[in-house]
């Protein structure tokens, strides 16, 4: 029984110190400096319209207002259509009401090759703007699906704007994520990667304050909240260099990255859980959330506290992330 006492802290030391030491050598002290980040542009103004289309003049877009939740989808698929593509609705049943995803597709030159997945939630906890939750995701996905308008890959792509990720769905399968998920599998499609955004748009800086799952981790990453985020499971740690790599080859927003287990608070706290949960590589980029962002499920998460220069270089990234992916072997 002695035995078993001291070897129980040992291994929770052990695993610590194996975390950490994984944290110390990922793939961002590989990476070259990234450059200044502008604060305006035409970029800028048009991420900005989209989330105020969604934070403002929808408003909060809960699974308990499912008018508000049908004027998203249907500005999100007006804009798709506007850039070149033919978006679905996907039914998602809930509650005895019917939501709906929006799917935007680029057929590939290998239509039997893995499919990649660029995804964004579009809803929002009942009573609060979402701007960057998860408003900030929703326009960056649009403005990279229009930049890759018209582009043919090897592996054909799509772009899943999905509902009911927030509670009181989440985390059942019900969530939008999880019946697209649910209808790849059943529909024999595999999926070579998925990228989930999930509030990307909370840059502070030095004005703001970055935490962290464990204490510890502050030594090794980033101080201050000018980053964003590439998650993985350690089935995904491949994903994630590959994505890390595309966007710090593309934009200027600096890069952390993470690939760890479900111990991690946080880890699978959006639509990639569906995606680990059909054994396919998914990455979850973010802003990190709660760890950062004080308005988080707040009234108080308004399109004015977002920096949409970040965001504009956050496009950048997420297109060459996508290309890559699509026209990998």
């Amino acid at each position: 029984m002695v035995r078993v006492l001291v070897l129980a802290p040992l291994a929770i030391v052990f695993v610590l110190v194996c975390f950490l030491a994984y944290s110390l050598l990922k793939v961002r002290f590989l990476a070259p400096a990234p450059g200044p980040v502008r604060a305006g542009g035409p970029a800028a103004r048009a991420l900005r319209a989209h989330v105020e289309e969604l934070a403002v003049r929808i408003g909060s877009r809960s699974a308990e207002e499912p008018e508000a939740l049908v004027r998203a989808r249907d500005s999100i698929a007006g804009t798709l259509r506007d850039a070149g593509y033919a978006p679905r609705y996907q039914d998602v049943p809930y509650g005895g009401r019917t939501y709906h995803n929006v799917i935007a597709a680029l057929p590939g030159r290998d239509e039997a090759a893995g499919l990649v997945v660029a995804g964004a939630h579009y809803d929002t906890v009942w009573g609060t703007p979402g701007a960057d939750d998860n408003a900030s995701a929703v326009a960056v996905l649009l403005e990279a699906a229009k930049a890759l308008a018209g582009q043919r890959f090897r592996r054909p792509v799509e772009f899943a704007f999905f509902t009911l990720e927030e509670p009181p769905v989440f985390p059942s399968r019900a969530m939008g994520s999880g019946v697209y998920a649910s209808s790849l599998r059943a529909a024999g499609r595999e999926v070579a990667a998925m990228l989930c955004l999930e509030m990307v748009g909370y840059y502070p800086g030095s004005q703001g304050r970055q935490a962290f799952p464990f204490p510890l981790m502050g030594w090794f990453y980033r101080s201050v909240p000018d980053f964003v985020a590439v998650v993985g499971n350690w089935r995904s740690r491949g994903l994630v260099r590959e994505v890390a790599a595309a966007f710090r080859a593309a934009s200027a927003l600096p890069v952390e990255t993470l690939a760890a287990g479900r111990f991690v608070p946080g880890i699978d706290f959006s639509d990639h859980r569906w995606f680990w949960a059909m054994g396919w590589p998914a990455v979850m980029v973010t802003d990190t959330a709660f760890y950062r962002n004080p308005h988080y499920h707040r009234p108080t998460d308004t399109p004015d506290t977002l920096h949409y220069g970040a965001m504009a270089e956050l496009v950048k990234g997420v297109a060459e992330a996508v290309r890559v992916l699509a026209d990998r072997p």
